[in-house]
């Protein structure tokens, strides 16, 4: 209960306001660790760690609180709301829909710079800009819905949580620069190892919805295990190679990775094509948790 009642005020609302969002909080906390921390691989871990604690410590503390104190129905709803905030579907589709419907090819890779992208934009052709559009949707499929509910049903809100730090750390820290190359090294592999599972649950999610909505599953299924591990990162290239294969668009960095290279760059239609999917997958997703977390918390299997 406490999954749909998270996603449907995400539906509905969207995020809260910028001083109650508890990852506006972690963001500022991280942002004054990079500025004042030496830069070294022992402060980043330390600082990282710190954080860690402090964040699944306030989970556990509200989680204990709500069980304490409120009854069965009204319990969940609580930690719903609370649930909300760690993972953000509305935001990112508003997002991709910004970029996807610009009405010019500048006011595109402005846009997927300042939603989606950390990587330059302002050469990227057309169809890169629409690849790197579908990219982000899917890889962040996994990163803002399916792993925050994955860790909820594990562990409940502190382990949500604590995913979410590792995430919003690794967004700060998790670059091979020189200065970050060893700060942020602890942010990145935690993040790395957090997502692993995860990642490869919305491949596969991605893969039966495909199958569901008559896409390409067939090659959907055939470049997830050839070029799923073509990226840098050890899970970037699950959901997104899910999607070349699905879409029969190539998905590419240049010089780093091509997924899909048989396939021609993405269209506008393609990236259109790519929310309608990943919303069914987001909705299909949620449907799964929640059944699961009624059955876990049927038998008491979860702290919720």
């Amino acid at each position: 209960m406490a999954t749909l009642v998270a996603f449907l005020l995400d539906a509905l609302v969207g995020e809260p306001p910028p001083r109650l969002h508890p990852v506006i909080w972690i963001g500022a906390y991280l942002k004054a660790a990079r500025a004042r921390l030496p830069k070294t691989f022992l402060a980043g871990a330390l600082a990282w760690g710190l954080g860690a604690v402090l964040c699944t410590g306030v989970a556990w503390a509200a989680q204990a609180a709500i069980k304490a104190t409120l009854p069965f129905p009204l319990a969940p709803v609580a930690v719903g709301v609370l649930l909300k905030p760690l993972f953000a579907w509305r935001a990112l589709r508003e997002a991709v829909m910004q970029v996807a419907q610009a009405e010019d090819l500048a006011e595109k890779r402005r846009l997927l710079s300042w939603h989606l992208v950390s990587r330059d934009t302002h050469a990227l052709s057309a169809g890169e800009v629409n690849g790197a559009t579908i990219e982000s949707l899917a890889e962040n499929l996994s990163d803002s819905v399916v792993a925050p509910l994955f860790w909820f049903l594990v562990g409940g809100l502190p382990l949500a949580a604590l995913y979410r730090f590792a995430n919003t750390a690794d967004a700060m820290w998790g670059y091979r620069t020189p200065e970050l190359e060893w700060f942020g090294k602890w942010a990145a592999r935690a993040d790395d190892v957090l997502n692993f599972v995860p990642a490869r649950l919305t491949a596969l999610l991605l893969l039966v919805t495909a199958a569901l909505l008559r896409l390409d599953a067939r090659s959907a299924g055939r470049i997830w295990m050839r070029d799923g591990g073509k990226t840098p990162s050890p899970n970037a290239g699950q959901p997104m190679s899910v999607a070349a294969g699905a879409l029969r668009v190539n998905l590419s960095k240049r010089g780093v990775y091509s997924l899909g290279a048989e396939f021609a760059l993405p269209e506008d239609a393609d990236v259109h094509r790519a929310l309608r999917w990943c919303t069914v997958a987001a909705w299909s997703g949620v449907g799964a948790v929640a059944m699961v977390e009624s059955v876990f918390t049927w038998f008491g299997c979860v702290g919720i």
